[in-house]
């Protein structure tokens, strides 16, 4: 339990965090991976070269000292951190791990003249603190999982039954329970995890479903990443009949439910949890859907069969539009624009009302036009959700 001289300590460090928090969280990452080879797969080592799970980390922790008076003030941020933990499989073995790595680095990093006993002490406190929240509310999902319908605890064999080129980057993997039970149901728009052993190693990854739920099996589309392990270990190597191992769905980023418009706005392989979104929205609901998807140029443009399929399907309710930052090589169709997603664009793609939910999903810079566009466009911030693919970040 923290005392009140303990809680003054952690915001008076609050200063030194907007400072040098990135410093302190990577020092932390490399006592921790360098030193606890069972912590590794639990990480993307690609997030930790560019420095987003760092930043990502340090942000946290910044949040977490700022509010450790009211700890509501957080918002969603606990529900992602423990949305990403369940997808991961963090257990409350992992913890004290984490535990010992942070305090160390808080004492390397500020030094022992700032770092004093009582300073390293109040953060043991308040790290306590946080675990046994997350602990506590991780277990709760896990349980809920496990008593579902379709649902398991940790890991499950899936066979991949098939694998469909979406496009010259991204593949589909149709996974099946190897042992022919249900599957859990999940929320359009979450993501499943999978373990992989990639030259002896284990890795874990995070992918979004990419169909609508059918308590049957899954669907995830992945793109070949330049340099990265798991997807190309996907592509070349997991072959149909292949099993891997998957753990149950998870993510706070879901399609509501209602019965008002929806709008999805994708880059890349950001059209993944839209798909699913869109699905659901279509054949389970008598919701308008707007779908507006941003691809580099036709070769990587993924799903576009399926997409101009729901538009013969549903012509009164679902209306698309595609647009290509370049036209190389020359496209099979026009696309509805060309270039870089603009405000006047969006505005003429937009109900006009303005009265509908926008979900929306790509890249960094991408993410953050739109954001600001949904703004200025009149959008409220509650009705406007997002998703990063990696470590949470902001889009300011």
């Amino acid at each position: 339990m923290l005392t009140d001289a303990q809680r003054a300590i952690i915001k008076a460090t609050v200063p030194l965090l907007e400072t040098g928090g990135e410093a302190l969280t990577t020092h932390f990452y490399k006592i921790m991976l360098g030193e606890y080879a069972e912590v590794r797969p639990l990480f993307n080592q690609a997030h930790q070269a560019s420095g987003t799970q760092p930043r990502a980390l340090a942000n946290g922790v910044l949040m977490y000292a700022r509010n450790i008076d009211r700890l509501e003030a957080l918002g969603p941020l606990a529900a992602q951190i423990v949305n990403k933990h369940v997808a991961l499989q963090i257990l409350p073995e992992h913890y004290p791990i984490v535990g010992a790595c942070l305090l160390r680095a808080i004492r390397e990093v500020l030094g022992a003249e700032i770092a004093t006993d009582a300073v390293i002490d109040a953060w043991a406190a308040a790290y306590q603190q946080l675990a046994d929240i997350l602990i506590n509310a991780e277990g709760e999902v896990y349980d809920a999982l496990a008593s579902a319908s379709g649902g398991w605890r940790g890991g499950r064999a899936f066979r991949v039954a098939r694998r469909v080129a979406e496009s010259a980057e991204i593949t589909s993997f149709h996974l099946e329970p190897v042992d022919g039970g249900p599957v859990l149901d999940f929320k359009p728009g979450q993501y499943i995890g999978l373990r992989l052993t990639v030259d002896g190693k284990e890795i874990r990854r995070n992918y979004s479903l990419s169909a609508a739920p059918n308590g049957r099996s899954y669907r995830i589309s992945v793109k070949r990443e330049s340099g990265g392990v798991a997807s190309n270990h996907l592509h070349d190597r997991v072959a149909e009949g292949e099993v891997v191992e998957l753990f149950p769905p998870s993510g706070n980023f879901s399609l509501d439910e209602g019965d008002g418009p929806v709008v999805l706005i994708s880059g890349g392989v950001g059209i993944t949890p839209t798909l699913a979104m869109a699905e659901a929205a279509l054949g389970g609901t008598e919701r308008e859907v707007v779908f507006i998807h941003y691809a580099r140029n036709p070769e990587v443009h993924a799903f576009d069969a399926l997409v101009d399929d729901w538009a013969a399907r549903f012509p009164q309710r679902f209306k698309s539009y595609i647009a290509y930052e370049e036209l190389a090589p020359a496209p099979a169709r026009q696309p509805d624009a060309t270039g870089r997603p603009h405000l006047e664009q969006l505005r003429q793609w937009l109900p006009a009302d303005g009265n509908f939910d926008a979900y929306f999903l790509g890249p960094k810079p991408f993410m953050a036009f739109i954001k600001r566009s949904l703004r200025e466009l009149g959008v409220p911030d509650e009705r406007s959700r997002y998703e990063f693919f990696g470590p949470a970040e902001t889009l300011n």
